[in-house]
């Protein structure tokens, strides 16, 4: 079984950036690719990056949705177990519970129907 735990969320100021971390425990027989998605009330679930396995190409190791603008980047650390979004010029658009989701196949991660999930981390953004 494998436990996600999301930190780093809060209020922030339009502008300003934020680091999501997801700290990942528990038994997994095979590599994971991780991601992070969010929802807004009243909104559905998007996904907002990924990152592959460890074990493919870093040319295709991570996709963040275009609608971000390049504004959101993911990363892990492999050795700590975590993964990273690092979120810069946040708007109130932004404003969302933002959900770490792990599978060990990436497309069904990227379909949105990873195995696991995390319990969420609010973000809110003022103007």
């Amino acid at each position: 079984q494998v436990q996600l735990v999301e930190s780093g969320g809060g209020p922030v100021q339009a502008g300003d950036s934020l680091k999501l971390s997801c700290t990942v425990s528990g038994r997994s027989t095979s590599p994971l690719a991780m991601g992070w998605f969010r929802q807004a009330a009243g909104k559905w679930r998007e996904l907002v990056c990924s990152i592959a396995q460890n074990t493919l190409p870093p040319t295709s190791n991570t996709f963040c949705a275009q609608f971000l603008k390049g504004r959101f980047t993911i990363a892990r650390d492999s050795a700590k177990n975590t993964v990273f979004l690092q979120m810069s010029s946040l708007n109130p658009e932004d404003t969302a519970v933002y959900y770490c989701a792990a599978d060990r196949n990436r497309n069904d991660l990227l379909r949105g129907t990873p195995d696991y999930w995390g319990q969420g981390t609010q973000v809110t953004v003022s103007s």
